[in-house]
Order: structure tokens, then sequence, then C-alpha cells
């Protein structure tokens, strides 16, 4: 049961990688699965057999959300810009109570300095507020071809982006389309699994010759800023839970720029304005039972 449920959770965090301006490190603090995440990754080599129990359910959830939803999300994004946005800005609110409680902890059990964690939370929730409104590199519709410059250049974009996907409040998709590679890996996904369907293994080939080493690139990005948050996390808890909350708090705003920048909401009616509120809402709440889930589990036991 436990397996499924991180299964499920790992969708979440998978979907919310694939869409510009929506964290995937969000998702994971609101589903209350970020510790776990950073935890098992830190001690994978200490405690090897434990960490990667814990990572796989969330790991191939996290690879079924983005490989499942390649071309779900964005037909829901271009069909329904407003309500889908509506839906994840429902998902990150109901993730919020998670993020305070383990702040307020973190404040009962030490004497943290408080303008130091005002700053960072400034500083932090600026950047975050600042990052959707960079211009991105047009480059809609750019199809990577499997030479050697683009294979190294797509293993550090795996990193960046991998690494930027671990910070809770910054977009590793949004960070791709900023530096233009955003398009092209999307493609990339969503021709791999046609030719997947085809059987067109010469194709396969070729797509993975850039797939697989972005994957490569994600793999180490994760690990290492993983390794750096858990560090952060250990020497200066408070500061460092107060940037977070202030990358996360302005995620909406991320989110319903650039969707309405890619996909436009002018044409938003009330009764998907209803739709959109009632989503919200129902969001929040499942949200908030997902995330508690664990949170119970460990009381009882």
């Amino acid at each position: 049961m436990n397996f499924i449920i991180n299964f499920i959770k790992g969708i979440f965090v998978g979907v919310a990688n694939i869409i510009p301006g929506v964290s995937g490190g969000t998702m994971a603090v609101s589903f209350g699965i970020y510790d776990k995440i950073l935890s098992s990754i830190s001690n994978l080599f200490k405690d090897f057999k434990n960490s990667v129990k814990a990572l796989l359910p969330i790991f191939v959830g996290m690879a079924a959300g983005i490989v499942g939803f390649t071309f779900i999300i964005p037909y829901c994004l271009k069909t329904q810009p407003f309500i889908t946005s509506m839906a994840f800005t429902g998902l990150i609110i109901g993730g919020l109570p998670a993020i305070a409680k383990s702040l307020k902890e973190t404040i009962s059990k030490e004497k943290p300095s408080y303008l130091s964690s005002i700053i960072v939370f400034i500083f932090m929730l600026t950047i975050a507020l600042a990052m959707p409104f960079i211009n991105a590199n047009s480059e809609s519709g750019v199809l990577l071809n499997p030479d050697g410059k683009t294979i190294i250049t797509v293993f550090f974009m795996g990193i960046i982006a991998a690494a930027t996907m671990v910070i809770p409040g910054v977009s590793g998709s949004l960070i791709l389309m900023i530096l233009g590679y955003y398009f092209g890996i999307i493609s990339a996904v969503k021709d791999f699994i046609t030719a997947l369907k085809d059987l067109d293994f010469a194709k396969m080939f070729n797509l993975a010759l850039i797939l697989a080493p972005f994957a490569l690139g994600c793999i180490l990005g994760i690990f290492f800023i993983s390794k750096l948050i858990a560090w952060l996390l250990k020497v200066f808890p408070t500061q460092t839970f107060s940037g977070i909350l202030g990358l996360i708090i302005v995620s909406p705003v991320s989110i319903f720029y650039k969707v309405n920048e890619e996909y436009s909401m002018t044409n938003t009616s009330i009764a998907k304005i209803l739709i959109g509120v009632i989503l919200l809402v129902l969001c929040i709440i499942v949200t908030l039972y997902i995330g508690n889930l664990d949170t119970n589990k460990e009381e009882n036991n």
C-alpha cells in the first residue's frame, strides 16, 4: 500500500516537472515526500538498500508521470489553460501547511536568527518572482540532432534542469525554456514514445542518444543538489526553510504568467472560472489528504 501511495505522489511530481512554471520540488513538499527524497539520496551509499526502497516507487512514479502525461498536459494547457493552472495552484497551496509546520518545528528547536531568515525569505521570494519574467529563447518546434555537441549540451542541460527541479519553487522546465531547450527535449520524449509504439528501432536509437545523456545529467544534478540542500537543512535549517517558503509562495504567479504567455487565458468564461475555483479547492483537499498519509502512519507507529 505504501508503495502505491508513494508511486502516486511520484506521478504528481513527474507531471509538475514537465510544466513550465510548476516546480517538481514544490510538489514533493506538498505531498510530504521531499524530506524522504533528500535523506534517501544523501544516504544512498551509506544505506543503499533502504534508500533504494524509499526512492524506487517515487522515481518510477515520476517517470510514469513524465512519459504518460507528456501528451496529456500540453493538451490540457492548450484547451483549458485557466482550469489546469488552477488545479496545480491548488496542489501547491495544499502543501503550504506542511512547509510552515516544518519551519515552526525548526524554530521551536533552536534559537534562530530572525533577521537572516527574513532576508533569505525576501531574497528567494524576489528571485522566484522575477524568474518567469525572464524572456525565454524562442525555439518552439526545434528538433535536436544527435551530434556530439548536442549530446554534451543536453547532458549539462539535464544537470541544470534536475538541480532546479529539486529546489522547491523553482521550475526545471522553466529553466529549460529560458535556456532554449524545453521544446526540443519534450519533442524528443514524444517522438521516442511514438517510435516505441511503432517499433521504429532506428529512430528510437537516435532519440536515445539525446535522452540518455539528458537523463544521466538529471541523475547527477538531483544527487548533488540534494546533498547540498540536506547539508543546508542541517547547518542552516531555519534560513533554508524560510528560503523554500519564499520560493513556494510565489509559485502560482509563475504558473499563471507562463501559461498565459504560452496559451493565453483571455477567453476564460465565468463557467470556466467557477470550475477552476472548484478544482482549486478539490486539489487543496487532495494534497492535504495525501500529504498527511505518511504523517498519520508515523504517528500510529
